[in-house]
């Protein structure tokens, strides 16, 4: 039997900005954190310090960049920055609301709620596109991890979910249905398992980090 102790990762959404607050579509523009973004990013910066965490990577977009940094200030643990844990580019999309991108886009809106990758804005990325970059930033981090130790990724919704698809083998398009959105300051729990990863937890926010296990939300 396997005594070696698993390692954790932690997977956690940025708190909410101020076109999270006003529907608008963000992508990779870098919106700030609003007053309640900063204040979650505190509160859920508390909780998450309870574990020992032996790292801290994050988005280089202020809203996820300042999430860690709330995290580091507790806890001791300085923050790296990656810029592949990016959220996904809406290309001409951002800054628009969902009813503004339906005037011009609404085959494309249509063909994303029927589960269909394309790609967002016209410019932007798909699904699959962000999953290729947020893993391979992933496997760099597990690969400077102990036994035992965990590490938060603070990064973004789409990105969040592309990645623990990635790791624990969810096909995107699975994911993109059955995985509910991320809120703000949520987070989801990995634990390694044999030579691979589980979802211990998706979407936590209050209740305790879960243990190796089935999946809860």
């Amino acid at each position: 039997m396997n005594s070696t102790p698993p390692r954790r990762l932690v997977v956690w959404r940025h708190g909410e900005t101020t076109y999270n607050a006003a529907g608008k579509w963000q992508g990779q523009f870098d919106a700030p954190l609003s007053e309640r973004g900063r204040e979650q990013a505190a509160d859920s910066a508390e909780l998450l310090a309870g574990m020992e965490i032996s790292q801290i990577v994050a988005s280089d977009l202020s809203r996820a960049a300042d999430t860690a940094r709330s995290l580091s200030e507790i806890s001791g643990t300085p923050v790296a920055f990656d810029k592949r844990f990016r959220e996904i580019n809406v290309g001409n999309w951002a800054g628009l609301t969902t009813p503004e991108i339906r005037v011009e886009h609404a085959d494309t809106l249509a063909r994303l709620a029927a589960g269909e990758d394309v790609r967002r804005g016209e410019t932007g990325e798909t699904v699959v596109e962000v999953a290729e970059r947020v893993t391979q930033a992933a496997h760099e981090v597990v690969a400077t991890m102990r036994p035992g130790e965990t590490a938060v990724i603070a990064t973004h919704g789409f990105a969040a979910r592309a990645l623990c698809a990635s790791l624990t083998g969810i096909p995107q398009q699975i994911a993109m249905r059955s995985f509910q959105g991320m809120g703000n300051c949520h987070w989801a729990q990995l634990v390694e398992h044999g030579d691979g990863w589980q979802l211990a937890g998706w979407n936590l926010r209050r209740a305790p980090l879960a243990t190796p296990g089935a999946m809860s939300r």
